[in-house]
């Protein structure tokens, strides 16, 4: 792809950031519709352990298209970022040739090993030889894009997905180191989806290069061309699903596992009715487009929560009403699959066809986006109730959407427009503050205040941002020049920021005769997702005081070892936070110092009274003593295993 300049526009950006949004968005639709095929329990003809194996099959691949709609709001707020408005848009199935590269054929078809073979090859990562699934061949094979220099934005071709967001992350760091950070990310942050609104792992605001390139990679880290051994990816669930179907089928031939459900099924009879099926069945035809219409209604209000600027309490109620629907949607779709499609083709069950709306945007906020919205949800709640007999799962939508229809009356009331958005508390400008007197030795910079002195220690920063979201006037992002301001918060406010500081980076020492921070009751090490040890205790690291907080590399690619420095983003380190517990007994103390020895070429060895958790908190173990992995290898994370040897793992 050429342009005029050496770098790329923010048109081109944004023009890449769409092409990543339809992606995800596809990606997303084609593992739904392969979840909602699938049988359930012994009642719809499957055996004990076969029962037992679709359900899990159908948990995982729910989780991948939940994972997917997590890459979707990352590129979404990555494109606010720069200006632009997210891409809710896409192609209808099956997609049209050159949509996307030839060798990425995207289409609806029920779950089965060629399927199941597709998705694998679809997730694959670079220079993996996995084929593509039997029935899923490019129409023909076309080279995209123009060899010459183009205003215009021009797709260019990729081999894998993981390619393309390595090119889209070259393009936008071009982009920033022309412009700089603040010219290029101009967006409202305010517009962002962040976890304020939803528990979605891809609701991270993005302010900066280092936020936006972390983004990019987990998408490739977590799903796809991920690293062939990565543990967790989007890639190595399917193919353990790929295992356990062959496994199986091996002990009973005849186990089919989905519904016959349509290949890129039509509410209306096809033009090209090659590789496509008309719903003529009129109860298929009416579930179908209720779970359409669903679909249709949940990017709206996607789009919505967009358009409001945080924190208006509808971006919240948008996104609650968009999530809902997808439930309601969920048990739709699996209800569609299993209805007959019609006479034209006979033995073919019906399936959700996911329509888009040709124009997805979102509606202006004011009184007609609320009266829209309600009107919508009484729509969908009559034609829901019309068909809530049929069987449990329209009789659980048809409540869910009653009740959904309920709340967007209370929260997106038709009879007034969008709540005012209270008028933040204005930062006052840094030219405006004078410095405070500061000193920088060995790194550690003193910055002295009124009440007490704040520490900051920038070779242990793992940018957490609680300092810079909770105290935006002490601690001033992306500026030049003096950036600790300590005395323009209380000092015990101030004081708990440190605190909540994971990495030890911010401390503080007290002027005005109160104590310092002491050591925590609990020695504790929470294992991070994908990420760091976070470590709170006191900290004897190599034989010298640490401090009571640290965030210690668990990935092994750490350029400030024994401290994280965020290295794991970059390599696409995968590990679970969620390690599995071992039953241990209450430890009789559970504070007191904790030594931490890094061994060369080798793991942590810890000893000291230590609770190890998992990244939300459930106990892993109670311990006085262990070795921790730390060169991200070993097969029994956190604890090592030893394979630090067999990797040839060199550190000191």
């Amino acid at each position: 792809m050429q342009f005029h300049t050496p770098f790329p526009s923010r048109e081109q950006l944004l023009h890449g950031l769409t092409e990543a949004a339809e992606l995800e968005h596809n990606l997303m639709c084609t593992y739904l519709y392969a979840a909602f095929s699938l049988r359930d329990g012994e009642a719809e003809g499957l055996s004990p352990e076969e029962a037992a194996a679709v359900a899990g099959w159908r948990r995982a691949i729910l989780d991948i298209a939940i994972d997917e709609m997590g890459h979707l709001v990352a590129v979404w707020n990555i494109a606010s970022a720069l200006g632009g408005a997210p891409y809710l848009g896409r192609d209808n199935f099956p997609l049209s040739p050159g949509r996307l590269p030839a060798n990425i054929v995207v289409k609806l078809a029920p779950f089965g090993e060629e399927v199941l073979q597709h998705f694998i090859h679809l997730e694959r990562p670079h220079g993996s030889s996995e084929r593509d699934g039997e029935g899923f061949a490019p129409e023909l094979r076309f080279a995209r894009g123009a060899t010459g220099a183009r205003l215009t934005p021009m797709s260019f071709d990729y081999e894998t997905v993981g390619d393309f967001y390595a090119a889209l992350e070259r393009r936008l760091r071009d982009f920033v180191e022309h412009h700089g950070e603040e010219v290029a990310f101009c967006g409202d942050p305010a517009l962002q989806l962040s976890p304020a609104e939803v528990t979605i792992e891809g609701a991270r605001p993005v302010i900066c290069i280092k936020t936006a390139a972390a983004a990019l990679k987990t998408i490739v880290a977590q799903g796809e061309g991920a690293p062939e051994s990565s543990e967790g990816s989007h890639y190595q669930r399917f193919i353990a699903v790929r295992e356990g179907l062959a496994a199986l089928k091996a002990r009973n031939p005849r186990f089919a596992p989905a519904f016959p459900a349509a290949r890129n099924p039509l509410l209306r009879r096809p033009v090209n009715p090659e590789g496509r099926v008309w719903i003529e069945n009129d109860e298929a035809s009416r579930t179908v487009d209720l779970a359409n219409a669903a679909y249709a209604l949940m990017l709206r209000l996607v789009a919505h929560a967009y358009a409001v600027p945080r924190p208006a309490p509808e971006k919240g109620v948008a996104l609650d009403l968009s999530l809902g629907l997808m439930r309601a949607m969920t048990l739709i779709g699996e209800r569609a699959a299993r209805l007959p499609a019609g006479p034209s083709n006979p033995g073919c069950n019906a399936g959700m066809s996911f329509t888009a709306p040709r124009d997805p945007a979102t509606l202006p906020p004011s009184v007609s986006a609320h009266r829209f919205f309600n009107e919508r949800f009484a729509e969908l709640a009559s034609a829901a109730n019309a068909l809530a007999g049929a069987d449990a799962r329209m009789a659980r939508a048809a409540r869910l959407i009653g009740e959904l229809a309920a709340r967007a009356a209370r929260g997106l009331d038709p009879a007034r427009g969008p709540s005012p958005v209270p008028a933040p508390t204005p930062t006052p400008r840094r030219e405006e503050r004078a410095p405070p007197p500061t000193a920088i030795a060995d790194g550690i910079e003193r910055v002295e205040g009124e009440a007490l002195t704040v520490v900051y220690e920038g070779r242990r920063c793992i940018h957490a941002r609680h300092c810079v979201t909770w105290g935006p006037t002490v601690f001033l992002a992306n500026v030049k020049g003096p950036w600790i301001h300590p005395d323009t918060m209380d000092a015990e406010r101030l004081a708990e920021i440190a605190h909540v500081c994971p990495s030890g980076a911010i401390r503080y020492e007290r002027k005005d005769g109160r104590p310092d921070e002491s050591a925590p009751p609990v020695n504790l090490l929470a294992v991070r997702e994908a990420g760091p040890y976070a470590v709170r205790a006191d900290i004897r690291l190599d034989g010298e005081t640490a401090h009571f907080r640290a965030t210690l590399c668990r990935c092994g690619a750490s350029k400030n070892k024994p401290f994280c420095d965020g290295s794991h983003h970059e390599i696409g380190f995968a590990a679970s936070g969620e390690p599995a517990s071992r039953e241990t007994d209450m430890l009789p103390v559970r504070d007191g110092p904790l030594e931490i020895e890094p061994e060369a070429n080798g793991p942590l060895r810890v000893r000291g009274n230590l609770e190890i958790t998992s990244g939300t908190g459930r106990v892993v173990a109670r311990l006085v003593q262990a070795r921790l992995c730390r060169c991200g290898a070993s097969a029994t994370k956190p604890f090592c295993d030893n394979s630090h040897a067999r990797i040839g793992f060199t550190t000191d």
